[in-house]
C-alpha cells in the first residue's frame, strides 16, 4: 500500500519531532543515572584508596579552603603517636559504644528521631564513622539528607576500615578552630607541644572542644565545658573495655 505524498510527509514530520523530543529525555535520565552513580561509586572508591596507612586523606573543608585560597593547618601523625589519653577521652566524649557498633549506634538514633517526631529540639547522635563520614565526603551544614547520606557511608567505613584506622583518619581531619585540622595541629596551636605529649587534662578539654569548635576554645573553657572536661577525664580514666577495640 501506497502512502500519499503528503501524508507521508506529515508521518515523517511526526517522526522528526519525537525522535527530537527523545534524546533531551534520555540525556536527563543518563544524567541522573551518572550522578547517582557516582554518588554511590566515588565514596566506596575512596574508602578503599583511604585503607592504607599511608594514604593521609583530607575533609571536604579543607578542600575547600584550599580553593578559596584561605590556608589551614593540618600536620597528619600516626594514632601511636597520639597521647592515649587524647584517644581515649574524644572516645568517651564522642561515641562511648565506639567498639561495639557497625558504624551507626542505632539506639541512640531511634531515640533522637523519635523525639524529631514528637516536636523536641534534636540533638547529636552521630559516631564517630558518622562524623568522619561527613568529614571526608559531605557537607558541614545540618539536614536531614545529609544525615541520610552519612548512615550508609558510616557502616561502609566501618565494614572497610579497622577500628583504629577509623580513629586516626577522624583525629587527623577534625576541626579543632578555624582553619585548625588534625589533633597535632590542634595541639601545637593551643598548648604548643605535639599530640603524643597531651596530658589527661588538656586531652579532655580537647575533646569537649569538638562539638563547635568555631565556638569553644579550650584555652578559654567556659563553666560549661570546664564540667563537661571533668567528666570526660573521668570517664577517659576508666574507659577500660570500651577502647580494646584500639588495641594494636
Amino acid at each position: 500500500m501506497k502512502i500519499a505524498p503528503v501524508r507521508k510527509v506529515e508521518l515523517l514530520a511526526q517522526k522528526k519531532k519525537k525522535q527530537q523530543r527523545m534524546p533531551s529525555g534520555r540525556l536527563l535520565r543518563r544524567w541522573f543515572f551518572y550522578l547517582l552513580l557516582a554518588i554511590v561509586l566515588v565514596p566506596a572508591l575512596l574508602l578503599l584508596a583511604y585503607t592504607p596507612s599511608a594514604v593521609h586523606p583530607v575533609s571536604t573543608v579543607m578542600l575547600r579552603d584550599a580553593v578559596l585560597l584561605r590556608g589551614y593547618q593540618r600536620q597528619w601523625v600516626a594514632l601511636d603517636d597520639i597521647a592515649p589519653a587524647l584517644v581515649q577521652s574524644v572516645l568517651m566524649s564522642e561515641d562511648g559504644q565506639y567498639c561495639f557498633h557497625g558504624g551507626v549506634d542505632w539506639k541512640q538514633l531511634n531515640i533522637v528521631l523519635d523525639g524529631a517526631l514528637d516536636g523536641e529540639k534534636t540533638r547529636g547522635a552521630s559516631t564517630i564513622a558518622m562524623q568522619t563520614a561527613k568529614n571526608l565526603f559531605l557537607w558541614s551544614s545540618r539536614s536531614y539528607l545529609r544525615k541520610a547520606l552519612e548512615v550508609p557511608l558510616a557502616m561502609s567505613a566501618d565494614a572497610i576500615w579497622s577500628k583504629r584506622r577509623m580513629m586516626e583518619i577522624y583525629l587527623n581531619v577534625a576541626e579543632w578552630g578555624p582553619g585548625i585540622f588534625g589533633i597535632e595541629a590542634a595541639a601545637q596551636h593551643y598548648y604548643g607541644i605535639p599530640a603524643s605529649q597531651l596530658s589527661r587534662r588538656r586531652a579532655a578539654y580537647l575533646a569537649v572542644t569538638l562539638p563547635n569548635p568555631h565556638v569553644r576554645n579550650p584555652l578559654k573553657p567556659s563553666r560549661g565545658m570546664t564540667r563537661l572536661a571533668s567528666i570526660v577525664e573521668r570517664r577517659a580514666h576508666q574507659s577500660g573495655a570500651y577502647i580494646k577495640c584500639l588495641d594494636a
